[in-house]
């Protein structure tokens, strides 16, 4: 995974599937850590890189792990171990371990977050949850946070005010709450389908949620979370992404397992930009073709994900004409565009907004993933390059494609 990826033009066609959501399945593993007993997680996307190192952390905390296929059983051998010792890549998820630790155990020590570098992602929401159900937070050398009750062994029940809609901040503060004495309510949560896979997860097990909309959260907490069996939900960014891929590479695809209730919207500015699709029974069928521009704001879901604008990038470079994309929530992600612009892509960022002008034939070039969006991003002008495209840093691929080659193998495609 640490060698350069090697890309030519391509054709995407035939029938691809699409494994589970990686946003999710992490959320999930964190949550694994709130019981003792087992825990049974099918879909799973065990290929992914993340998930592996996700992995091996839920064992340095005296979980051992069993996979098979698309299969992951979780059984606690050790318990209370309240320090996450790692030494390798860091993952953001290390934030939720700590919430994780804390509600259950009264204290946690973990690794600073890594993970993809968007513009200025900081942890002070997940300070300012902890702090608010009672424990006090404190960083440590070399590179760890660290966090304890402050009475007692468990958190206490309390009103969180999130300033904005901040997926891991209302992961943490479900997987906080879940075992807090008494009553949270979260205000100004962000739902989406990760979430709210989680919210299902944790009430299997046990945990009493009540999601009023787009308002609030409310969350008794209660003494102990038991053993649960739980399939994750589709990943809708790989979905989008052999989506987009059909378009521009002109194939036809037949995407099994898409999630069409979780990308409404960015489907309704495709089809309106050109793209066509047909629904079968548990698929999209996704017809190739030239596109036109798109315009695009990212926000809270069910709108466009933040994720998703380096994919709608691509496609507004394939487009005759001028495409605009707007992120207000991470305004320093247009790094990518820089590397696309060495395959020939043409483009301004112009305040928060990165304005492209499409319909210009893209080259081959060394170019380099700084993030695994971008990666994937450059994978599909990749496909539409004249010449070789090589990709350094491709590992950042494999955090959220799993069996990459496999499945572009499927479509028409060798690396």
């Amino acid at each position: 995974m640490e060698k350069d990826l090697v890309i030519r033009k391509a054709v995407l066609n035939g029938k691809v599937k699409i494994s589970g959501a990686k946003n999710s399945a992490l959320r999930l593993l964190a949550a694994a850590m709130l019981t003792d007993e087992t825990v049974e997680l099918n879909n799973f996307p065990n290929g992914l890189l993340d998930v592996q190192i996700h992995l091996d952390m839920l064992k340095v905390l005296g979980k051992d792990i069993y996979t098979i296929e698309d299969n992951v059983v979780i059984k606690e051998t050790q318990s209370e171990i309240t320090s996450l010792d790692w030494t390798e890549r860091s993952i953001r998820n290390t934030l939720l371990i700590l919430g994780a630790l804390v509600t259950r155990f009264g204290e946690g020590r973990v690794p600073l977050p890594g993970g993809c570098k968007l513009g200025e992602r900081k942890y002070d929401l997940h300070v300012m949850l902890l702090e608010n159900l009672g424990a006090e937070v404190w960083e440590e050398e070399p590179g760890f946070l660290c966090a304890k009750v402050k009475v007692g062994k468990r958190l206490t029940g309390s009103e969180i005010h999130l300033p904005m809609r901040s997926t891991g901040a209302t992961e943490n503060s479900i997987l906080c709450a879940s075992l807090a004495k008494g009553t949270t309510t979260i205000w100004n949560p962000h739902i989406r389908p990760e979430i709210m896979d989680l919210i299902d997860m944790l009430t299997k097990m046990g945990a009493k949620i009540k999601v009023y909309g787009q308002k609030c959260i409310v969350v008794e907490g209660v003494e102990k979370l038991s053993a649960v069996k739980h399939a994750v939900i589709p990943d809708n960014m790989e979905a989008l992404t052999w989506a987009i891929g059909a378009v521009i590479t002109n194939g036809e695809v037949e995407i099994e397992n898409f999630p069409f209730e979780h990308l409404e919207i960015p489907m309704v500015y495709l089809r309106e930009s050109g793209m066509k699709f047909y629904r079968g029974e548990n698929s999209l069928i996704v017809k190739g073709g030239t596109p036109y521009p798109v315009e695009i704001s990212t926000g809270p879901y069910p709108g466009i994900n933040s994720d998703m604008q380096p994919l709608f990038a691509v496609y507004g470079a394939m487009c005759q004409g001028e495409s605009k994309v707007v992120d207000l929530r991470f305004p320093g992600r247009y790094g990518y565009a820089e590397e696309l612009a060495k395959m020939g892509m043409k483009y301004q960022v112009q305040g928060d907004m990165l304005v492209i002008e499409g319909g210009t034939s893209l080259k081959g070039a060394t170019v380099t993933a700084l993030d695994l969006r971008a990666g994937i991003a450059l994978l599909l002008a990749g496909l539409t390059a004249e010449g070789e495209t090589i990709i350094e840093s491709s590992w950042q691929i494999h955090r959220g494609y799993e069996n990459l080659f496999g499945k572009l193998r499927q479509l028409g495609v060798n690396i």
